[in-house]
């Protein structure tokens, strides 16, 4: 009788684990199909990568080492991004997106995990957390907006307006024109050779962390949520009133977010961590990403004790 039981909890044990695998497409209820790796072991942490529609794949390379030493990181595609599908519909509502990551962890088995983000993926965290607290055991913001607007009028477009000197327009430089309207006059002025300025004080990273994706084979479909106005929304009233532990760590050249991004947050239990680094941690200063990681993960021990 007890190796009949034995023999039971071996194969509930073994399809447990088949909910979770390396790699897999994962069917959307709406047809869509999303691509999740799954990377590391102990505490489940959800990755909410920027762009929006940078995809998952070069922080999988170039950081997994690091996350996967404290979690058991599920590196998603968004829809319409990566190796992810499209929406048939174009669906891609944030309530859309928020239905995605809940779908992926009931799919996994995950009863709750934590949210990492990077980037615009802070945008995507603060709604996912809005919308499922009792699913999120903590935060993590790395280099993270929680307002776009804010984001960009106060420190991405003056950057990129330095950048490219008396060759921005009448719209760049109006204040009163609207953020994304400001944008889209910068960029024809941007390339390679100069927009990594906004990233990072040295363009090896740039080009390190462009080099870690094969962009031919990229879905970029999904990055078309830059001009949907509900994701330009200002998250940061929000942090007020989150209960769970929140690293929040930022770059103090990183001119992506802002070096000053970090003062209108303000997270009840926050361990709040600046680098002398830009928008790549996980490259510029691996050690000091590490040791908030480590610190982190304290925090989260004494708060479940």
């Amino acid at each position: 009788m007890k190796r009949l039981s034995n023999i039971i909890t071996i194969i509930i044990m073994l399809a447990s684990s088949m909910h979770i695998c390396a790699q897999q497409m994962i069917k959307m209820s709406d047809g869509t199909k999303l691509y999740v790796e799954v990377r590391g072991s102990g505490t489940p942490c959800l990755y909410l990568h920027g762009g929006p529609g940078s995809g998952s794949e070069w922080m999988q390379k170039l950081g997994g080492d690091i996350l996967e030493k404290h979690f058991k990181v599920i590196y998603l595609d968004q829809r319409g991004v990566g190796r992810s599908e499209s929406p048939r519909d174009s669906d891609y509502t944030l309530s859309r997106q928020i239905k995605d990551f809940e779908e992926v962890r009931q799919a996994l088995g995950i009863n709750s995990w934590l949210v990492l983000g990077h980037s615009f993926g802070g945008i995507l965290t603060m709604a996912y957390w809005e919308a499922h607290k009792d699913k999120i055991d903590g935060l993590i913001f790395m280099n993270c907006t929680l307002c776009m607007d804010a984001s960009f009028r106060d420190s991405w477009l003056p950057k990129a307006i330095g950048i490219i000197g008396n060759k921005a327009n009448k719209t760049a430089l109006d204040p009163n024109s609207k953020t994304i309207d400001r944008m889209m006059a910068v960029f024809p002025f941007l390339n390679n050779a100069n927009r990594w300025q906004i990233f990072t004080p040295q363009k090896k990273y740039n080009d390190t962390v462009n080099s870690a994706t094969d962009y031919y084979k990229h879905n970029s479909d999904g990055s078309k949520v830059i001009f949907m106005d509900e994701y330009w929304r200002d998250f940061r009233p929000l942090t007020y009133i989150v209960d769970k532990p929140v690293l929040f760590f930022y770059g103090k050249k990183d001119y992506a977010v802002g070096p000053n991004f970090y003062k209108g947050v303000h997270f009840p239990k926050m361990l709040l961590v600046g680098a002398d680094c830009g928008h790549f941690p996980f490259i510029e200063v691996p050690n000091k990403l590490n040791k908030a990681l480590d610190d982190y993960t304290k925090m989260l021990s004494k708060q479940s004790h």
